[in-house]
């Protein structure tokens, strides 16, 4: 009598399609150029340097995800530029506080593993991860069958960096009659994709027939690390924040001391064409503003007489400008007027 066997492959787990898949990530880690690293992927935990240029160094550590634009990426079937906002959705949040972001680590959770959409991921997430100055040290790939429907995966990213204690950015830097400065998104970001695909369903839009959302919903989340850390590093800003879920004024508040107050003028918004298209399916002003960054990616409080200092740090398509200031008050953020859609 033939007894039945059962095997971890059996239950829709393959141990040597994730070994060739940690192979890969080892492979094309330690082809980057640079300094020399530890050979951490494929290994129990990740070991990093310390800089040895900070009196009283501490570490900053940030986890994030990119929400649903994954189904984004899997309806046009388009893997290579998530990896980017895994990484940017971290690090952003990372230099609020000062510090530089040192390494990274990755979590994938799939139904099924899949080399090809899998490799394009970590080739996204390695760009961003030399966008930001960090380096991949390693993650966890789960198979997950019965978790998740075919082709569906969820991914996660964490970061960690550091800055000497001197540098940190707090509350208590920020003062009266600092400016509020926008430094302009690069399109959604990885936020309010649950309403955009609603959007979609609802309208019956065929998103790989719509050329200008196929090209919109994809773009690669702004990492704006070498920019804020350079002038952090000349003492130019007293706070920052990452412009994400929330919209402005969830995100500033939680940079402003009591008894200060963000004001910001809303008429100074410079839009963009995604958030005006999406502004004409019938979203009011305030479900924008609590969903979208609605092109402010990320803001700076500073000094007014080191305004025109900072500008030279940024691109033009990412040129700093004015949307507020810092008074008395006690709400912390008050938005007036109103964004010009048009």
């Amino acid at each position: 009598m033939n007894k039945r066997t059962f095997t971890y492959k059996k239950s829709g787990v393959d141990i040597n399609s994730s070994d060739k898949f940690i192979k890969y990530i080892s492979n094309i880690s330690s082809k980057k150029k640079g300094q020399k690293k530890l050979n951490n992927i494929g290994g129990f935990g990740s070991i990093t340097n310390l800089p040895n240029n900070l009196k009283n160094p501490k570490i900053v550590a940030c986890t994030d995800g990119v929400g649903t634009k994954i189904e984004i990426a899997n309806t046009l079937n388009k893997f290579d530029t998530i990896g980017i906002d895994l990484v940017a959705m971290s690090v952003n949040d990372l230099i609020v506080q000062g510090a530089k972001p040192l390494i990274f680590l990755d979590y994938i959770s799939i139904n099924k593993i899949d080399l090809t959409k899998l490799k394009l991921i970590i080739k996204g997430i390695l760009k961003g991860c030399k966008q930001s100055g960090c380096e991949l040290v390693g993650g966890e790939t789960a198979e997950m069958p019965g978790t998740y429907e075919k082709g569906k995966f969820d991914i996660a990213g964490f970061a960690v960096g550091s800055v000497d204690k001197n540098k940190i950015l707090s509350k208590n830097k920020i003062k009266k009659n600092d400016l509020v400065v926008s430094i302009p998104s690069n399109g959604l970001h990885s936020n309010g994709y649950s309403l955009v695909r609603y959007i979609l369903n609802k309208k019956k839009i065929n998103l790989k027939k719509n050329k200008f959302l196929k090209k919109e919903l994809l773009k690669p989340t702004k990492i704006y690390v070498k920019e804020v850390l350079k002038i952090i590093d000349k003492d130019l800003i007293n706070g920052c924040a990452n412009i994400t879920g929330g919209g402005l004024e969830d995100n500033i508040k939680r940079i402003i001391p009591e008894k200060l107050v963000a004001e910001i003028n809303l008429n100074k918004v410079k839009t963009l064409k995604i958030f005006k298209w999406l502004k004409k399916n019938n979203i009011s002003d305030t479900e924008m503003l609590k969903t979208f960054n609605c092109g402010v990616g990320f803001c700076l409080i500073i000094n007014p007489k080191k305004f025109q200092r900072i500008k030279k740090y940024f691109s033009k398509k990412f040129e700093p400008y004015v949307i507020g200031k810092i008074s008395k008050g006690k709400n912390k953020v008050r938005l007036d007027g109103s964004i010009n859609w048009m």
